[in-house]
């Protein structure tokens, strides 16, 4: 499995255990909205909480072993819009040590093309 699959599978589940083993332990996220840099314990802190955001049509643009590329749709807990998010990540020892994101905020009643 790859790097970016055991991540999307780990947050959508919520095992705050296989995500742990996935990042880090100096990995530094950096969302596109707040101008905040984030922590591994930020990132897991997400998870264990009330308003983790859920995705869905997760798609791998590209990954090798240093750098990995995705996207997905995200809804967040927080009642703002869902966004388009495409996300760069780098890998260090088989984990996630950086990520990026950037996002496209989207109405309540988006649909992708092709899905009607």
């Amino acid at each position: 499995m790859s790097i970016i699959e055991a991540y999307n599978e780990a947050w959508d589940t919520g095992n705050v255990e296989a995500l742990a083993n996935i990042i880090h332990d100096d990995c530094v996220f950096d969302p596109h909205v707040g101008g905040i840099t984030m922590s591994k314990s930020d990132i897991l802190g997400f998870v264990s909480g009330n308003n983790t955001p859920t995705s869905e049509q997760n798609r791998i643009l590209f990954e090798n072993d240093e750098v990995g590329v995705a996207h997905s749709i995200v809804h967040f807990a927080n009642d703002s819009d869902s966004e388009a998010v495409l996300s760069f990540m780098r890998f260090k020892d088989g984990q996630i040590i950086s990520m990026e994101t950037g996002a496209t905020p989207l109405s309540d009643d988006y649909k992708l093309v092709g899905s009607e």
